[in-house]
């Protein structure tokens, strides 16, 4: 992930990438924003929001990301051991 986001990047600013992933995501498939969010039980005004500014719960976010079959790469997030030092290489490794 460290190759798509800067270290200048602010929250906010990975938050509206991630929202343009999903929003790319869900026009491919050709799912409207209404269309999502009666699907996945987020209301479409918190979908809307999101898109547009990348704020939303985790909670909707799960339950958008499960109904486009991204579940998987949610699930993944800070799965990757992130270490400062060899030491803590070591350390986890013992």
């Amino acid at each position: 992930m460290d190759d798509f986001f800067s270290l200048w990047d602010t929250p906010s600013d990975i938050d509206k990438e991630i929202a343009g992933r999903v929003k790319a995501i869900r026009k491919r498939k050709k799912i409207t924003q209404k269309e999502l969010a009666v699907k996945c039980g987020v209301s479409y005004g918190s979908l809307k929001k999101f898109e547009q500014t990348g704020e939303i719960s985790l909670s909707s976010l799960t339950k958008i990301a499960m109904e486009l079959g991204l579940a998987g790469d949610l699930k993944e997030l800070f799965t990757r051991p992130v270490y400062s030092n060899i030491q803590e290489v070591i350390d986890d490794n013992r």
